[in-house]
């Protein structure tokens, strides 16, 4: 008889274990429908549009793009007006030659001077057409510099979307971990009520099962803070709710030497060094044409006025064209200019070191980080295989358990081996895209099309 309302009482709780296991996920699809289902696509738009660090580094590049003219490195002549006025109230005492004495109280004097002048530079060593060029690889060079704030920006996103890609995954484990957990107590407290298991079993299920659900908690807020830091990186209201795809893609082609190659020829970080040493030449060739003689041609059209209460002549105007040219050399001045160069030199010298540098950093990076991706990849096949083990076990051990034919501590063991297992490999999942992420990062290669 009491085999009877066991078997009962165990098909009853089946039937509840499959309400157990569906409920979640229907209510998990409730909630998501009304959430914004966020594509990484959309996530790399947005932070395109409205990330800080791009819209600084835009307004940099600007400026330096406005720089880049003509009269800013000197080539142009400069045209100008002046306008200058003096006057004064004097009491004044003349006394001439024959002895003739003339007095004024508060006698007034004026004098205004006013035109326009036009100087030009027409030669300096070559100094002028060194800056033009060194303008134009400043303009570059904050382009570079974008560009890295682009890229750091891309790897940023995708690096957050993927981490809430693995922090859903892992929610779901702890769901299916507190389903399991509940069918596990509502067994051991069918089997109390009818006298097959101790009080003690009932407990333990318990214990368990609070801890289950402590866990998911502490997921579920991992998983909001998540968001909250995406959202930051794609510079919107942190407070913005979305879910995210629930699959994690990883390029499984990446070839080292290519990456190598492209590092070369594509990092943002590295070709901003490269033009940092451009900019270096032209500064030595500016500095090379101070030994240059500058010749300056000068022009202009002004108007004289000036009045005097004494005087020969109380009123005096005029007003006529001027030009001329100026010429200068440097003859000597302390060495200074030897010492110049010396410095402008050593600057050259730095800035092959800085890229020497960096270039053999970037490919120990990449180098390493190859290793990585290449062993990620393979943890992510085994652990793969893992989890289906781990879940053909599980449901083997969930019918030996329904029938009591296995303790409550082998159904524990194998359901902390099966979490333990999908997790594993949810997280190889994500180490594996990272490593593809940083090595698309130095490769200076990664974009919208790369990361779909």
């Amino acid at each position: 008889m009491i085999s009877i309302v066991l078997k009962d009482k165990l098909m009853k709780r089946r039937t509840l274990l499959v309400c157990i296991l569906i409920l979640p996920l229907l209510c998990q699809q409730r909630i998501c429908s009304a959430q914004e289902v966020l594509l990484l696509e959309d996530a790399v738009k947005i932070a395109l549009a409205n990330n800080y660090d791009i819209r600084l580094s835009s307004n940099v590049a600007l400026i330096s793009k406005n720089n880049v003219s003509l009269a800013n490195a000197g080539i142009l002549p400069t045209l100008g007006g002046n306008l200058s006025t003096n006057n004064a109230i004097q009491n004044s005492t003349q006394i001439q030659a024959d002895g003739t004495q003339t007095q004024r109280t508060g006698a007034k004097n004026s004098n205004i001077n006013y035109g326009v002048n036009l100087n030009w530079t027409i030669f300096n060593g070559f100094q002028m057409f060194a800056r033009y060029a060194q303008l134009k690889e400043l303009e570059k060079q904050s382009e570079a510099n974008q560009q890295e704030a682009i890229t750091m920006t891309i790897s940023n996103v995708i690096r957050g979307y993927y981490d809430l890609v693995q922090q859903q995954q892992q929610i779901r484990a702890n769901d299916s971990a507190l389903s399991l957990s509940r069918y596990r107590l509502g067994i051991a407290a069918t089997r109390y009520e009818i006298g097959q298991a101790a009080r003690l079993e009932v407990l333990n299920a318990r214990v368990d099962l609070n801890t289950d659900t402590t866990n998911y908690l502490n997921q579920l807020a991992l998983y909001r803070n998540a968001k909250i830091r995406l959202n930051e990186v794609m510079a919107r209201d942190v407070n913005i709710d979305f879910r995210v795809v629930d699959t994690i893609i990883i390029d499984r082609a990446l070839v080292l030497d290519a990456l190598l190659t492209q590092a070369q020829q594509q990092n943002p970080t590295l070709q901003s060094v490269l033009i940092g040493r451009r900019v270096a030449e032209l500064n030595l060739k500016q500095v090379k044409g101070q030994r240059y003689p500058a010749i300056g041609l000068n022009t202009g059209y002004n108007f004289t006025e000036s009045q005097s209460a004494l005087g020969f002549a109380t009123q005096n105007s005029g007003r006529g064209f001027n030009y001329g040219i100026t010429a200068s050399v440097n003859i000597f001045n302390g060495f200074l200019q030897r010492r110049n160069e010396q410095n402008a030199a050593i600057l050259i010298s730095n800035a092959d070191l800085e890229y020497k540098k960096l270039a053999l950093n970037i490919s120990s990076q990449l180098s390493s980080g190859y290793q990585t991706y290449t062993t990620s990849l393979a943890l992510v096949k085994l652990e793969e295989s893992n989890a289906d083990i781990a879940r053909q076990n599980m449901e083997i051990t969930l019918d030996k358990f329904r029938y009591g034919n296995i303790t409550p501590l082998e159904f524990r063991e194998a359901q902390r081996n099966y979490i333990n297992a999908v997790v594993r490999f949810s997280n190889a999942q994500l180490q594996a895209k990272l490593a593809e992420v940083s090595l698309k990062e130095l490769a200076g290669n990664i974009s919208i099309q790369e990361i779909l």
